[in-house]
């Protein structure tokens, strides 16, 4: 987890700014798992009822960038599991639960994302 806007010195959250946190998110998770498939949950996207700058209408995301590493039994019976990298945007510091996880999260589809591995 990780602050969406930390060490955001000068501007404002726009378009092209999130368009860019978002790519960045993906691609530190890719990063970090290079063998490991990574999905990336679109984030919701705010638009405040702000005066629009030089960059246009003001954007926000959720305040918290996040990653996390998944796995569960294998999709296929011969394989000894199956794995996935998420990364995704929320609101609050807290590790979501299944009561109360984003629908995004809810709606992923496994099977369709992740790997499957042997041990």
């Amino acid at each position: 987890m990780s602050s969406t806007y930390g060490g955001m010195l000068e501007g404002y959250p726009c378009k092209r700014i999130n368009d860019r946190k978002v790519s960045w998110l993906q691609r530190q998770a890719e990063g970090a798992f290079p063998s490991m498939p990574v999905h990336l949950v679109p984030p919701s996207r705010e638009y405040p009822d702000e005066t629009a700058g030089a960059f246009g209408p003001v954007e926000v995301l959720p305040s918290v960038a996040c990653v996390g590493v998944f796995d569960s039994t294998a999709l296929d019976p011969a394989m000894d599991g199956s794995s996935l990298v998420v990364a995704w945007f929320q609101p609050e510091p807290e590790v979501p639960t299944s009561e109360d996880a984003d629908l995004a999260l809810h709606s992923i589809r496994w099977e369709e994302l992740a790997q499957d591995y042997e041990l």
